[in-house]
């Protein structure tokens, strides 16, 4: 993964996430975190890390694709 994927993450997508509320999933993302043992929670951030930056690079690919079909 690139540098700027990286940087991309931790300066715009996870401020973009941590911002918003976890709603019905809280009682989930709270139930991992306190079962996962401490020397896991590192793999597991960076494993949301990853599905964040492509879930990103898959919106912009999708968004850029359909410019076409947007009305102006």
């Amino acid at each position: 993964m690139s540098d700027f994927m990286l940087w991309l993450h931790a300066n715009y997508i996870r401020p973009q996430l941590d911002a918003v509320p976890p709603e019905d999933y809280s009682f989930h993302f709270d139930l991992i975190k306190n079962e996962l043992p401490s020397d896991l929670q590192a793999e597991l951030d960076r494993c949301l890390e990853f599905t964040a930056i492509h879930a990103f690079a898959l919106g912009f690919r999708t968004g850029a694709g359909m410019a076409s079909l947007t009305p102006r």
